[in-house]
Order: C-alpha cells, then sequence, then structure tokens
C-alpha cells in the first residue's frame, strides 16, 4: 500500500518557522505553539472552524506556484523496518482499523511524509484477466460497497457502524480509480488510451455504486480519477463525474487526485486536448484538486496567463487539500499532542494485529472441493508429508503486490512442517511459470509420503498492474506437473491455489487423483499457517468466491467490452455472476420472457421506501462435526429472465459461528427500493412488477412486487 502526501510545492513560504520538519523522531508538522509568531494566523487558531481557517491560509498564498503536485514517502529503513501484511484484498475484507492505526504509528514516529493512503481500489473485477482485481474485493457491487464503507470508516479512525469520526482523521483514505477503471494492458491496449464504452445503465447498477456507497456512507475523504476515458471523455476532466456526480449529488467533502500522470496522457497519449495549458486547465475546471505528476507543475501558472484557466479553480483545489490536511491535524501543531498522537511503535506489529491477520486468512480460503471428506488430515495418521510447489516456500508470493515488508512470515512448507515432522519439500518447478519442471525428483518426494501438498497458482510475475492475463489456465508444464504427482502420489492429494485472478481447474476438478482443493488468494503474511490449521483440521474454511471461475474459453471475449449484460443475437454471454449467460467451471442455467412493467424508484419516495423494508429471519444449523464461521448470502433473482436483468443479485448478507449441532436465527434486512432494484437503459432505477425468490444456499421464498 502507497503512502502519499498531498503537498503544494514551490508556494509562496508564508514563515519559515511555521513548518518543522524533522529526520526521525517527529513527524512534519506546522504551526508550532512554541513559536510566538503562530498566534498571529488565524489558520493555527484550531478553535475557528476548519472552513474559515482553510480560507486564511490560501488567501496568504500568490501564484508564485508553479503547480500543485505530490510528494511520497512512507520509510522502513528507521526504527519501524516492517508492518502487519494482512491477506490481499481479493481474499478478505477485514481488518482496516488495525491498517490505519499503523499508518498512523509510522507517521507519529517520523518515517512517513504524509497520511494520505491512496485506497481502497474500489473497481468492480468484472473480467477475470485484470492483473489488479486482486486488489479488489471481488466482481459484486454490492460487497464492493460494503468492503470499500469498512475500508473507509477503519482508516479513518471512524466507529464500525459510522458516524463517531467528527472532523478529525486518523488518515485518509481515497478510494480508487474513478470510473469503469479495469484494464491495465491487454494484448497492447493499455489504460492510458483506453477508452472504456459503457452504457448508462451499467454505469448506475455496477460502476457506480461501490463509489456513491465509498462517499455517501464511509465518508471517505480523498478520490482519485482514473487513467481511462469514458465515453471518449478522460475521468479527470469530466465535470459531469468529479463535480456533477461526486461533489453534487453524492455529496462528496474532500480532495480528488489524478492517478500518476494521469493528467499527462490527456495530452500525450489520448490527443483529449491540442497543448499542455489545455489539459491543465480542463482537470481543474472539471473538479480535480492534484496531479500525481508534473503536469499542473509545469502549466498552471501558463494556463492562467493564458486565461485558459482562473485563480478560482486554483483557490477552489487548495481550499479542498488543506481542508484534509487540517483535519488529519498538520495545522494544529505538534501532531504528538493532538487526537492519534499517542499511537506509537507499540502498535506495529502488534500480537493484536497479527492475530486479525491470521483469522483474516483463515476466514478468506476456500475449500473449492473436498472429494470422500480428505480433508481435514489425520494429525497421527499422517506419518510424512510431501510439499511440492514453487509457491510452498515462496514468503513473496504471500504479500500479493503493493505491499511492505511483513512482520514475520510463516510460508505453506513452514505451517504444514509444524503439524507433521517428516515432511519433504521439492519446488517442483524452477518459478510459477514453470519454464522448466523437474517432474521425476518431484515425483520421487511424492511417492515417499504418506500424503501429498501441492502449493500451485499464480504470483506477480503473471498478473499484476500494467500486466493483464491472455489466458485463464495455469502455465502448461506446471498443470502437467500436477497432474503427473497426482498420478504416482499413494493417496489423492491436496492442491492449493495462491492466485488473485480466478482460474480454469476444470481438470483437477474431474481428476479423481485430485481429493482436495483450496483456493488461498494471496493470503499474507500468515497464510502458511492459515493453510496448515485448514489442512489438518484446527480450521474450519468457511470463505467464498468472490468472482465468477470462468473456462478458458472466455478469453475468445475482448477485454474491451465493457458491457454487463448479455447479448443472445451476437452470443456475447454478459459478465460477472449477476449476468453472465455461458458456461462456467460450475454451471448455471437462466431462461427469458417479455419485460413487465416498472415504476421508478424516485417516484415512489424515501418515506415509502423506509416503511417497506423487511426483517427476513434465517434459522441456520451446524450439521456438521466441527465449528464453523459460515458466510450467509441472500440473493434475489426474478421469476422471469429478460437479458436486462441480473440472473441474480446478492442483496444482504452476514457471517455466523457455530460450533457442531448449534443453531441460531439470523436477521438479515431486505430493503425492496434498493435491493429489488435495476438500471434502465437510460440509467434510471426502476422496479419492476412481477415475482421475485428471495434464497439462501438452495432454500427460496417467492415474493410479489406490485404497482
Amino acid at each position: 500500500m502507497k503512502l502519499q502526501t498531498p503537498s503544494l510545492l514551490y508556494l509562496v513560504c508564508i514563515t519559515p518557522l511555521l513548518f518543522i520538519l524533522s529526520e526521525s523522531t517527529q513527524p512534519p508538522f506546522s504551526c508550532d505553539a512554541s513559536d510566538p509568531a503562530t498566534k498571529s494566523y488565524p489558520f493555527c487558531e484550531t478553535t475557528l472552524p476548519i472552513t474559515q481557517r482553510v480560507r486564511d491560509l490560501v488567501s496568504r498564498l500568490t501564484l508564485a506556484l508553479h503547480g500543485l503536485a505530490v510528494s511520497r514517502g512512507m520509510r522502513f529503513n528507521g526504527t519501524i523496518r516492517s508492518a502487519t501484511s494482512f491477506p490481499q484484498v481479493i481474499l478478505t475484507a477485514a481488518s482496516f482499523d488495525a491498517v490505519g492505526i499503523e499508518g498512523r504509528a509510522i507517521y507519529n514516529v517520523g518515517q512517513a511524509m504524509g497520511l494520505t493512503f491512496w485506497a481502497p481500489n474500489i473497481n468492480i473485477f468484472r473480467d477475470p484477466r485484470w492483473g489488479r482485481g486482486q486488489e479488489t474485493p471481488g466482481e459484486d457491487p454490492l460487497v464492493t460497497g460494503k468492503y470499500a464503507v469498512s475500508y473507509v470508516r477503519g482508516i479513518q479512525g471512524d466507529s464500525f457502524e459510522g458516524g463517531k469520526l467528527g472532523e478529525n482523521l486518523q488518515a485518509s483514505a481515497c478510494c480508487k480509480h474513478f470510473t469503469a477503471y479495469d484494464l491495465d494492458n491487454w494484448k497492447g491496449v493499455t489504460r492510458y488510451v483506453f477508452n472504456a464504452n459503457v452504457s448508462l445503465q451499467d454505469l448506475a447498477d455496477t460502476y457506480q455504486p461501490p463509489f456513491q456507497s465509498c462517499i455517501e456512507e464511509g465518508k471517505a475523504s480523498g478520490v482519485m480519477c482514473a487513467y481511462n476515458r469514458v465515453n471518449g471523455v478522460p475521468n479527470c476532466a469530466d465535470y459531469n463525474l468529479l463535480s456533477k456526480t461526486a461533489r453534487g449529488q453524492w455529496g462528496f467533502n474532500g480532495y480528488i487526485t489524478a492517478d500518476c500522470d494521469a493528467v499527462a496522457t490527456i495530452y500525450e497519449q489520448q490527443g483529449y486536448v491540442k497543448v499542455p495549458e489545455d489539459a491543465a486547465a480542463d482537470v481543474l475546471k472539471a473538479g480535480m484538486d492534484v496531479d500525481c505528476g508534473s503536469y499542473l507543475l509545469k502549466y498552471t501558472k501558463s494556463a492562467v496567463e493564458k486565461r485558459k484557466l482562473s485563480l478560482s479553480e486554483i483557490d477552489r483545489a487548495l481550499y479542498n487539500l488543506f481542508s484534509i490536511r487540517m483535519r488529519l491535524g498538520l495545522f494544529n501543531g505538534n501532531p504528538v499532542k493532538q487526537p492519534f498522537g499517542n499511537i506509537g511503535l507499540d502498535q506495529i506489529c502488534s500480537q493484536e494485529h497479527q492475530n486479525l491477520a491470521l483469522e483474516a486468512a483463515r476466514n478468506g480460503i476456500v475449500l473449492l472441493k473436498n472429494a470422500k471428506k480428505l480433508l481435514p488430515l489425520s494429525k497421527t495418521e499422517t506419518t510424512s508429508l510431501a510439499v511440492i510447489g514453487p509457491n510452498a516456500d515462496s514468503e513473496q508470493t504471500l504479500l500479493g503486490n503493493y505491499a511492505g515488508p511483513p512482520c514475520k512470515t510463516i510460508t505453506p512448507l513452514k505451517g504444514l512442517q509444524s503439524y507433521v515432522k517428516d515432511t519433504r519439500f521439492h519446488q517442483g518447478c524452477n518459478a510459477v511459470n514453470c519454464s522448466s519442471a523437474f517432474t521425476d525428483q518431484a515425483m520421487n518426494v511424492a511417492t515417499g509420503a504418506d500424503r501429498v501438498v501441492l502449493v500451485m497458482g499464480l504470483d506477480q510475475t503473471q498478473e499484476r498492474e500494467k500486466f493483464d492475463r491472455v489466458d485463464l489456465v495455469l502455465p502448461p508444464k506446471q498443470q502437467n506437473l500436477i497432474s503427473a504427482i497426482a498420478r504416482a502420489a499413494k493417496n489423492p492429494i491436496i492442491l492449493v491455489l495462491l492466485s488473485g485472478g480466478p482460474v480454469d481447474i476444470s481438470f483437477a476438478k474431474k481428476d479423481p487423483h485430485i481429493g482436495s482443493i483450496l483456493w488461498a488468494g494471496y493470503p499474507g503474511e500468515a497464510g502458511g499457517r492459515a493453510l496448515a490449521e485448514i489442512i489438518f483440521g484446527d480450521h474450519n474454511p468457511g470463505g467464498r468466491l468472490p468472482v465468477t471461475w470462468y473456462p478458458q474459453s472466455y478469453t475468445n471475449i475482448p477485454m474491451t467490452d465493457m458491457r454487463m449484460r448479455p447479448e443472445p443475437s451476437s452470443g456475447y454471454p454478459g459478465r460477472t455472476y449477476r449476468f453472465y449467460q455461458g458456461p462456467k467451471v460450475s454451471s448455471h442455467v437462466v431462461g427469458n420472457s417479455n419485460p413487465p412493467g416498472y415504476i421508478p424508484v424516485s417516484k415512489i419516495g424515501t418515506e415509502v421506501c423506509d416503511k417497506i423494508k423487511h426483517q427476513v429471519t434465517v434459522r441456520v444449523e451446524n450439521n456438521g462435526e466441527m465449528a464453523g464461521k459460515h458466510s450467509l448470502l441472500l440473493f434475489v433473482r426474478p421469476a422471469n429472465m429478460s437479458n436486462m436483468r441480473p440472473v441474480k443479485q446478492l442483496v444482504a448478507f452476514q457471517s455466523v459461528n457455530l460450533k457442531a449441532g448449534e443453531r441460531a436465527e439470523i436477521e438479515l434486512e431486505l430493503r425492496p427500493c434498493e435491493h429489488l432494484s435495476l438500471a434502465n437503459e437510460d440509467g434510471t432505477m426502476v422496479i419492476e412488477e412481477g415475482s421475485y425468490f428471495l434464497s439462501i444456499g438452495d432454500k427460496e421464498i417467492e415474493i410479489q412486487a406490485v404497482k
């Protein structure tokens, strides 16, 4: 995760005594109370409203600036050399408050120049090939929105329920990448030039809802506009997106930053404007406030001089930036003496946070296959174990991307060795791409053990930022190695997959020699321990896949096609579990019907929408032999399908912990105006009349929507 500080470079200096910078023992701050000069500046007066303080500060600045830019800075070369590494986002959505606390602690001891986290990534994981899908919580807009709210509240120091925060920020969260960004570099098409053609319908019910939740419910203090264009307009130069929608409709109150060098791409790659000054002017007039790059630094002043940009736009940008810095306490004197100032070294890599990392890994791992109840293995009867695979002892693979140095890392090999003394290891391949497979040597290790665990999958050489996949299968030699070892082993083997994106593992699901399959995402520093606990029965896995696992044939669909809904006449199958009508690694069947009548949600009104909310009571029983955590997922599906309706839609979810044989009643809220509505072709949210089914697992009840 990056820690970046929006800052204003080369502004007229107010007075050198106001800004204190230290080498390592103290964070940077301004308005030092021990300096008498600060008392004459209203912007240093903490009893005044922030709005008044910011206006005073901005009024003292002149156009001696070369532009607005960012400076970066979080270091792990001082007293703090590591931080807790939680599972990659695609696996879990927990422990965000701990991340915010450790970020503030690193700042408080002087190893960070600021407190603005450019996260979370809340783009929809629309296409399984996207290299950055691992950074997201998956393909579902509801889950992604709930994740965004939880992440922002945790980072910024709010309560889980919200409403506690006030104007003081523990750290600043930034929801990105606004909007419809989910392609990095696919077959020569890069994010810098990609023009995402998106219907108003798909914008309204797929791409925009997570950002709306992030702003309205999470109260995010930052938003990042994306590189790509949407329907011809660069996101960072789109007034309707940044000012009209985010600020006007959703009430956003914070700063908007460009992704790094996104302003430059508007002129240099996209050719959207004729001269660089137009790019600087367009983004500021659209509502963007700060540039991660050099374009505003170079061209803002000349844009003003050429009358392409007014000073009022610059003042607005400065106001938004300084407002967040004041909310972070950076103009309140020494931050150590302010709210959140007592967060220190003892919070970094604390046992509590490491326990959270372990629990998050446990709860995110998904059991995909368990033929004849192979898992859990017996601790007493498993006398020897072979652990094979390029990911079995790779610390780096566990962390995914955007990860700092972890506190301590337990690889799958180390975790399994703690259960079985006689554990033999072989890498199997030279690397994840398996350009050289050591099949004979690995088979010799496998045949000599009671049980075999293969730890395979992907890593950052196969999927990452600026690198999208072109296949959904494992590297060919890796797949061949898996099958060869499975045939050679004494007993059915256990296959563990580390990956961010989905993999077509049809071969493994059908292979009787592969008894169990676990998907672990990129499970962080404690991932190896969590896997070992699951394999030997000390934890009962209850994770659910956050994305649809498509067959390899799905790669025939261009990644550049942004349509969510299917088009049977052309053979286009749609995307994600909500709309996809093609074959899956696990299949789903849908039909068609004539479109029903509908009523716009706006005509129903807030008062009526509140009155028709209902509680859905779910009776749950753990009929297994182990205690476990289970995710209750409440879906709604229409009785009659059309190509415009989702096949089904997640509307509520809750986890429940039950002992073996224990029962419980769980209540989930159904909000018809939100949960039964969908976007029509012009993006208006409507409720269609007719029958719907609420379902959890294989249980369904029918409900009616009538005008």
